[in-house]
């Protein structure tokens, strides 16, 4: 599986990253490795085999939903770079 220079240039342009020519290339060829794994991976027949959940916070640790006071919406919205209509600005990251 490829992930070509272009590619590796858009998801730097989003986030917000300086890259050389060599870390484009050094990146697109590491991305390729890497999607070429996942999709060795995606061939594995896991019929049968029942998902885990290592890693993950245990049910038990997480205090009950219950509502509470929070920052009023001005004070919420005082240091704001950019607020538009009671609502935070940002910019946009994603075409659609």
């Amino acid at each position: 599986m490829t992930f070509d220079e272009r590619e590796v240039r858009r998801v730097a342009e989003l986030a917000a990253l300086t890259l050389t020519e060599e870390e484009v290339t050094l990146f697109a060829e590491q991305i390729g490795r890497i999607l070429t794994y996942v999709q060795k991976l995606q061939e594995v027949d896991t019929t049968g085999v029942e998902p885990t959940l290592e890693g993950g916070v245990p049910i038990e640790s997480l205090r009950p939903d219950e509502v509470r006071p929070s920052l009023p919406h001005e004070q919420a919205l005082c240091n704001a770079p950019d607020a538009q209509d009671g609502m935070f600005r940002v910019p946009k990251v994603l075409d659609q």
